[in-house]
Order: C-alpha cells, then sequence, then structure tokens
C-alpha cells in the first residue's frame, strides 16, 4: 500500500494554551477534505503558561487518527517567533512545510487552495493578507510606509501584505536550511530564495484568545533588522550625502576664493570670511561623510560574508 504524501505544518507556540486545542481541532476537520497525511510541528518558545501540557494531551486524540501526527519541539526559552519557525523548518520531514500561527487569525480552511497552488507546480505559496477594518490605524499606517519603504531600498522585493502563512516545497526547505545568520527574517529569508511563487489572498479573522505576543516594540525592532538585513542603503546614505556636500560647497567655496580674493569681487557679492569659513566647514564635513561612505562599503563586504548566505540556489538539476 502506498503511504500518503505528508505535508509538514509548523507552528510556533508562546502562551497559546487557550488556543492550541482549537488550533488541533480545525486542522483535523481540514485534513479530512485532503489527501495528504499532516505533521504537526508545535514549537514551544518558552511559555509560561501550560501550552506544553496542553499539545502533550493531544497525544490520545491523534492515536486513532491516520491523517495527522503530532512533534512537540520545547525550546530551553523565549528564543523568538523567528528562530521557533526556522526550528520548525529545520526538524520538517514532509513534501512541503506550511506555516501557520496557533492563534487562528490565518485561516486553516484555506490550506486546501495553498496545496492547490503547490501541485500547480508553484514552490512558494505566499498568503497575502487583505486589508481589514478592524485593524488598528496607527499599525496600518506603518505596515504601509514599511513596505514602500523596503521596496525602494531593499534587493529583495517584498509583497506589501504578505505574511508568515505560506507553503515551502520540500526543495525550498533544503535551500532554507543553509543559512546561518541569526537576526533572521523568515519571510525575507523566503523570498530572497526566489523559486516560483504562487499566492492566496484571505481575511484576517480575530485573534481566538489571549494577546498577540508582537508588541509595537517588537513589531518595530522587526522592521529595522528587515532594513538592515535585507538592505545596505543606510549604509551607502552617507557617503551620498557627504559627497554632495563635498562638490556643493567645494566648488561654491572655490569660486568665493576666486572671486573675493583674486578677482578682488568684481559682482560685488560681499561674501564675508564668515560665510567662506562655513564653506570650508561643510566641505570639511562632506569629506568626512565621504569617508564613511567608504567604510560604510567595507561593511557592506564584511556583512555579506558574515551573513554566509548561498552564492546560488538550484530550481532544477537534470539531464535532458
Amino acid at each position: 500500500m502506498i503511504s500518503k504524501p505528508v505535508i509538514s505544518v509548523v507552528t510556533p507556540v508562546y502562551n497559546e494554551a487557550e488556543n492550541v486545542l482549537l488550533f488541533f481541532h480545525e486542522l483535523a476537520k481540514m485534513a479530512r477534505t485532503v489527501s495528504y497525511r499532516f505533521e504537526l510541528i508545535f514549537v514551544d518558545d518558552g511559555s509560561s503558561d501550560n501550552s506544553v501540557a496542553v499539545i502533550e494531551s493531544l497525544a490520545d486524540e491523534v492515536k486513532d487518527n491516520k491523517n495527522i501526527g503530532i512533534q512537540l519541539i520545547q525550546l530551553s526559552r523565549n528564543f523568538g517567533k523567528e528562530i521557533a519557525t526556522t526550528a520548525g523548518i529545520e526538524a520538517s520531514r514532509g513534501d512541503a512545510v506550511i506555516i501557520l500561527d496557533a492563534d487562528l487569525q490565518h485561516p486553516i480552511d484555506t490550506i486546501p487552495t495553498f496545496i492547490e497552488e503547490w501541485e500547480k507546480g508553484y514552490e512558494v505559496v505566499i498568503g497575502v493578507r487583505n486589508t481589514d477594518g478592524h485593524g488598528n490605524p496607527i499599525k496600518k499606517l506603518g505596515s504601509e510606509v514599511f513596505y514602500k519603504i523596503m521596496n525602494r531600498i531593499s534587493e529583495t522585493k517584498i509583497v506589501p501584505h504578505s505574511t508568515d502563512f505560506r507553503l515551502l516545497d520540500r526543495k525550498v526547505v533544503v535551500a532554507f536550511r543553509k543559512f546561518t545568520e541569526r537576526q533572521r527574517i523568515t519571510r525575507g529569508l523566503i523570498d530572497w530564495l526566489g523559486f516560483k511563487r504562487g499566492y492566496v489572498r484571505f481575511e484576517t479573522r480575530e485573534r481566538a484568545h489571549g494577546q498577540p505576543s508582537y508588541s509595537t516594540k517588537k513589531l518595530v525592532k522587526l522592521a529595522l533588522n528587515s532594513v538592515t538585513t535585507h538592505s545596505l542603503f543606510p549604509l551607502r546614505l552617507a557617503g551620498y550625502v557627504g559627497t554632495i556636500f563635498m562638490v556643493f560647497f567645494g566648488l561654491a567655496g572655490l569660486f568665493t576664493y576666486i572671486e573675493v580674493y583674486l578677482m578682488a569681487d568684481p559682482w560685488g557679492l560681499k561674501i564675508t570670511g564668515t560665510a567662506l569659513l562655513g564653506m570650508l566647514v561643510l566641505f570639511a564635513i562632506g569629506i568626512v561623510l565621504s569617508s564613511l561612505g567608504l567604510i560604510a562599503l567595507y561593511i557592506a563586504n564584511i556583512h555579506g560574508e558574515v551573513a554566509n548566505r548561498p552564492l546560488y540556489v538550484v530550481s532544477k538539476d537534470e539531464e535532458i
């Protein structure tokens, strides 16, 4: 008898005791509608409630369930969602991996649509959130600004409102495991990998229970990490500004010196020594900033080496 193909569902958990049972029942209900077996990987990210006990209590429910198996990975402390997600992806064994939050904001009933896109040949299927009416207006504005800035300065383009809710083919998982950087944004690394992408739009649901673990402070930190790990533009900015200062005030100072001291002010500009000194100071600042920009180029090279990303990613290798 040929066994069913397996899909791994990676779910980071941090103080989700009230949601885990609901999450599992919805997933089990969905699993009956598709011809796949599911490997459900819960990664407990140092929860301080009884999330682990609730997950362990599910053992009896899956004992006779041929469609779902459960694996629990318990981290020694809170390492953060990105690391917990990475741990789950690295432990996965399925033909595809779906990353899914435990708070039920990602609709589980859309998973068959993700699978359909995967079966069409898409190697990465990305869940894109439709803008909803119950979101925080300040967070909405911040999200819009973030995506606009990132797509202006980043080497990796990001689809606005894309989420961590996504499906990865096994070959994408193998490539993802090659990343070694610590300050990581999972979705950014997946976007960097490339591969053939499909998109599934969905409506965000209200959180079932509890409060989001991502505070505004954490979201700001995540945004800053995204900018610094996926764009070198901030490093180069000082050099650009310095070059402009150096060229403009260098030419202005040279013109002033010639006009006032060599030509005896034939146009009557009456430029004072203080103004000339100011131009000299700004010219010197331009030199300093340009030097910082040059140093930034070396730092950018160091950043690229330390990140240790693969030189290339192979999508297909076959003899024809």
